[in-house]
């Protein structure tokens, strides 16, 4: 078998593994990066393409250069969301918009950004095993030019994807890292790239409709005349035809009549909390592969990106200290919890509320509320003020809801309380299982107020 000995190895070329080893290498490391895709292929990813802005990228990159190559339509100011009663609620960004990307231009911007940094990019390599002696991690085995190579390194980046083959490979019985993972924390989406001749009205704003299956329908305009249409459900709800609900609602969407398909893919998603811990010796995962992303707010781009930042700076540190246990590389988790980790384990309450009631039932109660309303109990800002006459008005028109309504306030007011309980997050290994402990007792307590089922 074929070998070579880097300093990091880094496995997945997206977002988080493009970020990871772009700024180990920054670091003077000696990095791999090793990608299934070929060179012509990698960087295409399903994606609904949406972030918030090229600000919130690291500046590991050259950010004014990702913005030029990828960034089609920046003008996003505002979401609709589309009822079944085909009634719409309007939501403004304010002062906060958001933008649409090539995706795979994207893709290939990072790519060269990390050969520019340095990185050794071995395309058509697909990951078989994972190197681990005594319980620490020492690289990988691949495939490539059908050849089996060994990949060895102090430090292993795990920036798989979702349902990452490392994870089933590697024995973390020792380790901190978080294997309370199966099936029903993911959802099954599918995407196309249309292009239609008219300009559509929307071009700045991003469309949502729900689903029956707890997902939603998605309409992102990359230009005015280039949309990425797309949806998925969560996979503890029954299997819903994606493309054929998909072709259904395209159907009935004017705008869309003639309309050719330039891209599709399909892709399973991540749509729970952070992993509690995704550090074990020798091994770091980052982006999907450690749910740093939430695929459901416009946040997944972004999360995936500064999660593969700080893996990168984590394990050049331990490389250059020697250090590659879990006590060495905690830092890692403690920047991710007590930053977007506890917005995305607080924005899951919402989705683990939505399996305790029905999609009708959630819908009614939306369609009732004003949208200032519907904005706080979402939890975006602080609470309104209503007048009488608008209290009044709100309590006729959610007959028959309250207590979903009700409940809905609840989420807002504890999903307060969960991210007070992970800016606690421990700083050493040693207070993890304490702080483990009490975040459980707060998710029974809320499993019990919602009437949802567990979810962990």
């Amino acid at each position: 078998m074929h070998g070579r000995q880097f300093d990091v190895i880094v496995v997945g070329g997206g977002t988080a593994g493009a970020f990871a080893a772009t700024t180990a290498a920054r670091e003077g490391l000696d990095v791999a990066l090793l990608e299934r895709k070929s060179a012509d292929e990698a960087g295409h990813i399903a994606c609904g393409d949406a972030i918030k802005g090229a600000s919130t990228f690291p500046d590991a990159i050259d950010r004014e250069y990702l913005r030029a190559e990828s960034f089609t339509n920046d003008t996003v100011q505002r979401a609709l969301f589309e009822l079944p009663d085909g009634d719409r609620i309007e939501y403004s960004f304010g002062d906060r918009s958001g933008s649409i990307i090539d995706r795979k231009r994207y893709g290939e911007v990072l790519l060269e950004e990390a050969d520019r940094a340095g990185v050794t990019i071995h395309y058509d390599t697909v990951v078989q095993d994972v190197v681990q002696r005594d319980g620490v991690v020492e690289g990988v085995v691949a495939v490539r030019n059908d050849t089996q190579r060994r990949y060895e390194a102090p430090i292993t980046i795990d920036a798989a994807g979702a349902l990452s083959i490392l994870q089933d490979k590697a024995d973390f019985s020792g380790a901190t890292f978080e294997t309370n993972v199966d099936y029903t924390h993911f959802c099954s989406a599918y995407r196309e790239v249309l292009r239609v001749d008219d300009p559509v009205g929307y071009d700045d704003a991003l469309v949502f409709k729900p689903t029956e299956q707890l997902g939603y329908l998605w309409y992102f305009p990359r230009t005015e005349t280039e949309i990425n249409v797309g949806l998925g459900f969560q996979m503890t709800e029954e299997p819903m035809q994606l493309v054929e609900t998909l072709r259904q609602d395209l159907e009935a969407r004017p705008e869309f009549a003639g309309a050719t398909v330039e891209d599709k893919l399909g892709a399973a998603l991540p749509t729970r909390r952070p992993y509690d811990s995704a550090v074990a010796p020798g091994y770091l995962a980052a982006g999907d592969a450690a749910a740093h992303v939430n695929p459901t707010t416009g946040g997944g781009i972004p999360g995936a990106a500064k999660a593969g930042h700080w893996a990168g700076e984590i394990a050049a540190d331990a490389v250059v200290e020697e250090a590659t246990d879990e006590g060495a590389l905690w830092e890692y988790n403690h920047r991710i919890q007590t930053d977007f980790g506890k917005r995305f384990a607080a924005m899951d309450l919402y989705n683990v509320f939505g399996t305790a009631h029905s999609i009708d039932e959630l819908t009614d109660v939306i369609a009732s509320l004003p949208a200032r309303q519907l904005i706080d109990v979402l939890g975006r800002e602080g609470t309104a003020s209503m007048g009488l006459l608008d209290k009044l008005e709100l309590a006729v028109s959610t007959v028959g809801h309250w207590g979903t309504l009700y409940d809905a306030y609840r989420v807002n007011a504890m999903a307060d309380e969960l991210k007070s309980i992970y800016d606690q997050f421990p700083t050493t290994p040693s207070g993890f299982g304490h702080w483990r402990r009490e975040r459980d007792e707060f998710m029974n307590r809320f499993y019990d107020r919602v009437g949802a089922e567990p979810k962990y």
